[in-house]
């Protein structure tokens, strides 16, 4: 699958024949996180992007009830066609699952929130190292001890995402990502990771530990699984979310994304 046109994948996703992370695939196309909520948070979420663009940058939002990303992949259905959802009632992990048709309402509004993923193939072509994909598991995710900016209901914690990487390839990734500020722009955070409330890089609280090879720091920047954080701190009636790093590909080239 890592050559499939962005249809081929999500053709693939809703037929069950692809079902773990997206890191690496489709490359050269968007690829973004999910939120859908009733209509009525939905203000407030769009409040809480806006005031946190680091971690929450919006991509594309759905009319109420329509499941159909129009401007990022017209025609794709966001009840079927990512690898894994994860459902919150209540500020609770209640289920995940391969679809959400079953849940979902004729009132929910979904976000399409940017990606680090989008920014990793000029990574890869700058000689960058991109440890989770070299490894062959999930990025790891960790919340943190940074607040971001509260909106009407919505308040939590930013989540990052971590590549290991020398202090010279630090200073190029910074240079490259800073171009890419709707998939969350240069790094929020490099090396000293307990200065962000993380205890121990072995153990992230989404996706999978990497290596981190001697003379490398942990290179940070904003998730955008900190919605699901927020979920756990606000306690919103229904969050429906990708699992994290099964996102949804777009048809959105990644040089879209990224400025001159």
């Amino acid at each position: 699958m890592l050559d499939a046109s962005p249809a081929e994948l999500r053709a693939a996703v809703r037929a069950g024949e692809l079902t773990g992370p997206t890191a690496g695939l489709a490359p050269g196309f968007t690829q973004a996180n999910l939120v859908a909520l009733p209509e009525a948070d939905a203000f407030d979420f769009l409040r809480f992007c806006v005031a946190n663009p680091k971690p929450c940058p919006v991509l594309d939002v759905s009319d109420p009830g329509s499941p159909e990303p129009a401007r990022m992949a017209p025609g794709a259905d966001l009840r079927t066609d990512l690898p894994r959802y994860r459902l919150y009632r209540d500020g609770d992990l209640a289920d995940e699952t391969a679809d959400v048709l079953d849940h979902w309402r004729d009132d929910l509004v979904a976000f399409l929130i940017g990606c680090s993923f989008t920014f990793e193939r000029a990574l890869f072509a700058e000689g960058l190292p991109i440890r989770h994909v070299e490894q062959g598991v999930n990025v790891p995710m960790y919340r943190t001890s940074v607040d971001c900016t509260p909106a009407g209901r919505f308040s939590g914690p930013l989540v990052v995402s971590m590549r290991p990487m020398t202090p010279a390839q630090a200073i190029r990734a910074t240079q490259i990502t800073s171009r890419y500020t709707p998939v969350h722009g240069a790094p929020v955070h490099v090396g000293s990771p307990e200065a962000i409330g993380i205890d121990d890089l072995g153990a992230p609280d989404y996706g999978d530990p990497v290596e981190v090879r001697d003379g490398e720091l942990p290179v940070f920047w904003a998730c955008g699984v900190t919605p699901q954080a927020v979920a756990a701190a606000s306690r919103p009636e229904l969050m429906i979310t990708h699992a994290p790093g099964h996102m949804f590909v777009t048809d959105a080239r990644d040089e879209s994304m990224a400025t001159l």
